[in-house]
């Protein structure tokens, strides 16, 4: 008898383990819930996301959870994310990244990084990580968003006529950069509308700079009612020179020109004020 409660307590634990086993995070099961991710509602995304950050934190160290980290990154700053989501991101990529280094390639940071400093820079999260390409990152941000202090366009709207950024010194001024395939940089148009056609009075300007041509632009406008100016950037030296390299993306200059906010992604209503509030909006 004493042989027989053995072996079911034995076999017991062993289905236990295995249960346990099979509700371990893997690198498929993340792979599959990021692939859900944007699908969610905002509610509900947000807490899926927290989850996926603590899921991938389990996983061993290496390239494919950096990856896993990165992508998880790049996903959750459009919206309205909570300063508790964007910190447990960060401290998962951080993690990731302290676990397995990756080297730079033609003296520049990994992607990874990169993404890891614009956290740390534009949402104030706080990271442990100590890493030469860490420090390279912020410091290449640095210098971009410096170098905006300076930056001057001309640019033609829909309708030929011509827009100069540094012409509009005395309001505030949303450089917004978007495409019409752009799905995120269609959901925030509603809420720049809305800025300009309330707060335009109050010495605020809302320009959006494609690198499409008009024709795009007009087929595209055929479809919703969108107020503010959009200014053609054929041949791409605007987004060169305020380093835009994946959109939306938007930046707040003040009354004096200089940079005072700008975006990681697509933005609500809230975020959009948030940034004009950090410009010095006078009532």
């Amino acid at each position: 008898m004493l042989s027989l409660r053995r072996a079911y307590f034995l076999a017991l634990i062993l289905l236990l383990t295995a249960g346990l086993q099979a509700k371990q995070p893997t690198e498929y099961s993340i792979s599959r819930q990021l692939d859900k991710l944007q699908s969610l509602s905002t509610a509900d995304s947000s807490a899926v996301a927290l989850q996926i950050a603590t899921d991938i934190r389990t996983l061993p160290p290496g390239m494919e959870k950096v990856k896993l980290a990165d992508a998880l990154s790049e996903m959750v700053t459009g919206g309205n994310p909570s300063p508790q989501l964007l910190q447990a991101v960060a401290t998962t990529l951080s993690q990731a990244l302290s676990e397995h280094p990756i080297p730079e390639k033609k003296d520049q940071p990994a992607a990874p990084y990169m993404n890891l400093a614009r956290y740390v820079r534009y949402e104030n999260v706080t990271v442990d990580l100590k890493a030469s390409s860490l420090d390279h990152a912020e410091k290449i941000l640095a210098d971009n968003d410096a170098s905006l202090d300076h930056v001057d366009f001309t640019l033609k709207d829909m309708h030929g006529k011509k827009v100069t950024l540094s012409q509009l010194r005395g309001k505030i001024v949303l450089v917004n950069f978007w495409a019409t395939w752009c799905l995120p940089c269609r959901v925030e148009m509603p809420a720049l509308d809305a800025i300009y056609k309330r707060l335009q009075s109050q010495g605020v300007e809302v320009l959006s700079i494609t690198k499409e041509n008009g024709f795009q632009v007009s087929l595209y406008l055929t479809q919703t009612s969108y107020h503010p100016p959009i200014l053609l950037d054929a041949g791409g030296k605007v987004f060169k020179d305020f380093h835009i390299t994946t959109i939306p993306k938007t930046f707040a200059f003040d009354r004096e020109g200089k940079l005072a906010a700008q975006s990681m992604n697509q933005c609500s209503l809230n975020q959009f004020l948030a940034m004009i509030r950090k410009a010095d909006l006078q009532n």
